[in-house]
């Protein structure tokens, strides 16, 4: 019952995972003071998925290693259940949210970063906690998607998930500005109205876009992974 490399590399990102997440909780900043904590903030909340999606990759893991063998139906039952479940948190929110928070933060970071993360927030966050929130996500989920195959739903229902997901954030962004009186993003304080329509529509079909990114990526890695090369087939 010995774990391959992937299966150890899998604990080691969930302990990063809550590593992250418990140096990031533990840092008394303002913002984590007023309505919605930490949980109005993107970022957060893609670590949390992150962090249950390979909390649910480890127990996927070691449900394989303990069914092997065991002959048990019902076992196998629960297993293909985990590993239902863990391939559709990569396809709806792991790879397409985590792979959204480090484009957008990274190309708004270049463009103005008082716009995202103020420089004021490098005298709470530290540059290796900054890097473990809006970086290693992208490796991170990248590797996974490279060391186990994946199967995705039906495009119509992983796209509608994603939607939700896309349009429930930014109703709950809304939210908190209703009641605060303050974006949760510095940018959105210096647009418009109909700026802050296109940017939140943009957001959402960019959602889209990552999720069929996925699926494109996912098919292609695997896809090649199984076709014999050429000369075998001559």
């Amino acid at each position: 019952m010995a774990l391959v490399p992937c299966q150890v590399l899998r604990v080691a990102i969930l302990l990063s995972y809550c590593s992250i997440l418990c140096n990031y909780k533990a840092i008394e900043m303002p913002s984590h003071q007023t309505y919605g904590g930490s949980w109005k903030f993107l970022t957060f909340i893609d670590l949390v998925i992150q962090a249950v999606f390979f909390g649910i990759c480890v127990l996927t893991d070691l449900s394989s290693l303990l069914t092997r063998g065991s002959g048990s139906q019902e076992q196998e039952r629960q297993l293909k259940k985990l590993i239902s479940l863990r391939d559709w948190m990569l396809a709806v929110l792991a790879f397409p949210v985590g792979i959204f928070v480090v484009a957008v933060f990274w190309i708004i970071y270049a463009y103005d970063r008082e716009m995202i993360y103020p420089k004021l927030l490098d005298n709470f966050i530290p540059g290796w906690l900054n890097h473990g929130m809006h970086t290693t996500v992208l490796p991170f989920i990248l590797i996974e998607m490279r060391t186990s195959h994946h199967a995705y739903p039906s495009r119509s229902s992983g796209l509608a998930a994603i939607c939700t997901f896309s349009v429930g954030y930014i109703l709950w962004v809304c939210w908190v500005h209703h009641v605060t009186g303050m974006w949760v993003y510095p940018f959105l304080e210096h647009i418009g109205p109909g700026a802050r329509i296109l940017f939140f529509g943009s957001t959402t079909i960019l959602m889209n876009f990552l999720y069929l990114l996925g699926e494109v990526l996912n098919s292609y890695i695997w896809d090649t992974q199984r076709k014999p090369p050429s000369w075998q087939g001559t």
